[in-house]
């Protein structure tokens, strides 16, 4: 396939609506699906239904049907013949892919498990309390107010495993649940080599000690999670990314159970200027868009490097193995834009609010104070996107599709249920008691005023004043 890329230049004034096209055709309403995909939808449910309406049937079907409901979904969409028995990955399965697997594999699996740990360990929240002295008039009380924080008991995991093996993350997801402090972590990932079958994964649970883990995937994977079914007990909240049936899964469930977010295509906008090398900038746009479907987009306002990037794209687009897949990609979602200056280019990305930014710029510091919207923001010549995906620490599951301007890549924090509680004592409720009494008056909740003065009545019990 031959790479026919899209550049643009801004003084066209075509940016924006380019922007602007890629966000929404990457969000859930894309409706991002082969042609392959669609004729499937037929051949399973007998109609042309959308997507949402197929993840509507699905979910309907497993809330109300079960076990049963999800071995069927498994047999007509997988392919796969799961039992009760067969769906859970075993004890013996575990350990027999851990003692095949490289030694090497292994202790990158450790490493990054530890580096992912530092972070982690360190973001989290300490519980906050706050010592208030309230003084009645009678004598002088105290207020104790208390923030605190606690981990989800349990915690649903979606693992990728239909055109890659994704042990990368079942790291980013589970390790942060752990270091919260998530007891209980189940895994769902899809019936195939390179999902519930691959030994690598399967490895990679085995050392990270998750012994939950569920050969399903798709919408049923997550409405499992959600409503509970035989064998698979239902969690508090359910986190990883997935295919455009999963993230619209998670978005129907929500409510039944947190999630962590609705997640499309990967993205990543780069921003350049002279000092940048066009082979690493080829190779930031290509890492993306091997993800297939992945929105990769230049933004430069230094010209020559449009023909230079184009250059070394095709060149590097014919060595990769996935090359044909990336290419497709970049000419169906990438783009080379030429813009005025930097500002422009941080006007742009701020409004596709990018997945990953990567700023690849003499001084990227003297951006960075100007962005706002990213899910990961990777600084200078040196830090691609890759280090993120994989070793750095903060996870690489993050907002797309424009929710960066109000949504959060997945952290630590994300695993905990956060309270406050709060102690008076009768000299603090007497302090109190005007300004609650009078906002209950205001409201008409009269109960909620009696409930103050009852306390501050002197009369022996039983007795009214």
């Amino acid at each position: 396939m031959a790479l026919d890329i899209t550049t643009i230049d801004t003084r066209h004034g075509e940016a924006t609506a380019l922007i602007d096209n890629l966000r929404e055709r990457l969000s859930p309403r894309g409706d991002i699906v082969s042609d392959a995909g669609r004729e499937r939808t037929v051949e399973i449910f007998g109609e042309p239904l959308s997507p949402a309406q197929v993840v509507d049937r699905i979910c309907g079907d497993v809330a109300s049907g079960g076990l049963e409901s999800v071995l069927d979904y498994t047999r007509r969409l997988d392919g796969v013949d799961l039992t009760n028995d067969t769906l859970r990955v075993s004890q013996e399965e575990f350990h027999t892919a851990h003692q095949a697997a490289d030694p090497d594999y292994l202790a990158t699996i450790r490493r990054i498990r530890d580096n992912i740990v530092e972070f982690q360990s360190q973001v989290l929240p300490q519980d906050v309390t706050v010592l208030r002295q309230r003084d009645s008039g009678a004598g002088e009380g105290t207020v104790e107010l208390t923030q605190r924080y606690r981990p989800l008991r349990r915690v649903g995991v979606c693992v990728p495993g239909g055109a890659a093996a994704y042990p990368s993350t079942l790291l980013m997801t589970a390790v942060p649940a752990r270091t919260a402090g998530v007891e209980q972590i189940a895994v769902v990932v899809p019936p195939t080599e390179f999902g519930g079958f691959n030994t690598d994964l399967l490895a990679a649970c085995h050392e990270l000690g998750i012994t939950e883990v569920y050969r399903v995937g798709g919408a049923q994977a997550v409405a499992a999670l959600a409503y509970g079914v035989t064998g698979i007990e239902a969690v508090d909240k359910i986190v990883g990314p997935g295919n455009l049936f999963v993230a619209l899964a998670k978005q129907r469930v929500f409510g039944e159970v947190d999630i962590d977010s609705i997640a499309g295509p990967s993205e990543v906008v780069v921003l350049a200027d002279e000092t940048a090398d066009p082979n690493f900038l080829a190779s930031d746009l290509i890492s993306q868009a091997e993800h297939s479907p992945g929105a990769s987009v230049l933004l430069t306002w230094h010209e020559p490097l449009i023909a230079t990037v184009t250059s070394a794209l095709a060149e590097q687009l014919a060595q990769l193995p996935r090359g044909d897949l990336a290419t497709e990609s970049l000419n169906q979602f990438g783009a080379l834009v030429r813009v005025a200056d930097r500002d422009e280019a941080i006007a742009l990305s701020e409004r596709m609010a990018p997945e990953h930014l990567h700023i690849s710029t003499a001084d990227p510091s003297a951006i960075l104070d100007h962005v706002q919207n990213a899910g990961a923001i990777f600084l200078g010549h040196h830090t691609p996107v890759a280090l993120g995906d994989y070793v750095a620490g903060p996870s690489h599951v993050l907002p797309t599709g424009g929710t960066a301007r109000f949504a959060n890549g997945l952290s630590a924090n994300d695993f905990l249920k956060r309270s406050s509680v709060i102690r008076y004592d009768r000299d603090s409720l007497a302090a109190d008691a005007a300004d609650v009494c009078r906002m209950a008056e205001t409201e008409g909740l009269t109960a909620h005023a009696a409930s103050i003065t009852i306390r501050l009545d002197d009369s022996p019990p039983g007795e009214s004043s």
